[in-house]
């Protein structure tokens, strides 16, 4: 029985990814993590795969955003992903992307609260109380799709966006991880 292969997508400093990295590399994740693609060649996530000895790929968005979609989708067509690990990655998928591959995302809210790019700094603005993290499949709407996970953080009302920002990400990605290892442990029970 092989272990079900991940691919990780992300476009940042590469926290998320390190925790996935790390539950696979201790064996509390039974995954292969079979790339990681990142839209931002000066992304940290790529010395992060590259320290870990995962293959890499930097697919940059193009002006002309079809040919980006088509080669994601060629990418994650080759790789063959039983899963793919949206972690931190800034762009929004293709409705054909996302009908293609089962997608994993984790968001800084309590969807449906506070979807987007800002959702740190809108729930500070809008004087929530708490706050949180959810993990959810992509569809093809922002946010949208289906809540697998979810977990609160208080708001204190010292929290700055950085500071609520940074409390939330402790919690999202030990809440990732524990998500992933029970998809996996379906998928697995699939692949049989």
């Amino acid at each position: 029985m092989t272990n079900p292969r991940i691919v990780i997508l992300a476009s940042g400093s590469g926290s998320i990814a390190q925790a996935v990295i790390d539950a696979q590399h201790s064996g509390d994740l039974n995954a292969e993590i079979a790339c990681v693609i990142s839209d931002q060649a000066s992304a940290k996530v790529l010395d992060r795969a590259k320290s870990a000895g995962i293959p890499s790929k930097v697919i940059a968005m193009s002006a002309n955003r079809m040919d980006w979609d088509l080669q994601i989708i060629s990418a994650l067509t080759d790789l063959q992903p039983d899963l793919v690990v949206s972690a931190g990655f800034m762009r929004i998928l293709s409705a054909d992307c996302v009908s293609k591959f089962k997608i994993v995302n984790s968001h800084p809210a309590l969807l449906p609260l506070f979807p987007g790019a800002h959702a740190v700094r809108d729930a500070l603005a809008a004087g929530a109380t708490k706050t949180g993290t959810t993990i959810h499949w992509v569809d093809a709407g922002v946010d949208t799709g289906a809540i697998l996970a979810q977990e609160e953080v208080e708001i204190a009302p010292s929290d700055t966006e950085e500071s609520l920002h940074e409390r939330i990400k402790i919690v999202e990605r030990r809440l990732y991880v524990a998500t992933l290892k029970q998809l996996l442990g379906k998928l697995v029970g699939s692949h049989d």
